[in-house]
């Protein structure tokens, strides 16, 4: 399991389920047992959630030379916006994190050759969200 280190409380609750715990910091490369990552700054610009001190992670996976980015629960940062990828998962449900207009328009800055949204239509956003999302990328 890879959390960034001020998880690291959370994540030994876990730590019977998996075989290691490792811990990460914005803005680091890391290679695990072959598992290139990068780690992104994610939090809110103007929400008070997921504040940049506390130092949440958004992952840039490297598989099979693809770059795949994961941004977490994160707005549309200035580190978001310099990321180069090539599949982005971006969040786009509002509450916690960007909503889909602006989640579209952090994707057509990064120029993904596939953008996916999560983190919408069940707790925070509304299933239409999606639909939303993809008429603005």
């Amino acid at each position: 399991m890879i959390v960034p280190e001020k998880m690291q409380s959370k994540a030994n609750e876990a730590a019977d389920l998996v075989k290691r715990i490792i811990t990460v910091n914005p803005g680091v490369y890391r290679d695990i047992d072959g598992l290139e990552i990068e780690t992104v700054p994610a939090y809110n610009i103007l929400k008070p959630f997921h504040t940049k001190n506390a130092e949440w992670v958004g992952y840039i996976l490297r598989v099979d030379g693809k770059r795949i980015y994961i941004a977490g629960d994160t707005d549309a940062t200035k580190e978001a916006k310099t990321v180069k990828c090539d599949i982005a998962l971006v969040p786009i449900g509002g509450t916690y994190t960007m909503d889909a207009k602006k989640a579209a328009e952090l994707v057509n800055t990064l120029r993904p050759s596939v953008a996916i949204p999560v983190h919408y239509g069940s707790i925070v956003g509304k299933p239409g969200d999606g639909e939303v999302f993809a008429d603005n990328v």
